[in-house]
């Protein structure tokens, strides 16, 4: 997985660091945003990502409504929500608006990396088959 793009938007500065140096040692691109609203900013300036790790409850737009954004613009794009807080409640409406995944911190770095590498994966052959339809 070369050059894998990754937002993490989380308002808990620790977390985005960890996530940071952790992604950014298998040389992975990584940006942060530490609110929705930052996120958004990100995405409106047209950068690409791979993955988008989000937490669930943040201040002003939280996970749900960042997934309803990006909805918008790239329907296939996968987010992983992450939450300190976990329901049936959050973990249904997550999945219902596409949530690639939902994990629940504290987390284990290494199957968080998993499933950050399987939805990369997912994504890169969905944009290849619709390329390939569009050839047709």
């Amino acid at each position: 997985m070369d050059n894998l793009k990754i937002l993490v938007v989380d308002d808990e500065l620790l977390i985005r660091d960890l996530l940071y140096d952790y992604f950014s040692s298998k040389d992975y691109q990584i940006s942060t945003a530490n609110s929705g609203e930052e996120a958004i900013e990100i995405l409106q300036q047209g950068k690409e990502f791979d993955v988008v790790l989000t937490d669930l409850k943040m201040p002003g737009i939280d996970g749900l409504e960042l997934i309803d954004h990006i909805r918008k613009s790239d329907y296939h794009l996968p987010v992983i929500v992450m939450t300190g807080f976990p329901s049936l409640d959050t973990a249904i409406e997550a999945l219902r608006k596409r949530a690639y995944d939902y994990v629940i911190k504290p987390f284990n770095i290494n199957r968080l990396c998993s499933i950050v590498e399987a939805a990369s994966e997912d994504y890169q052959h969905g944009k290849e088959a619709i390329a390939e339809r569009s050839h047709a």
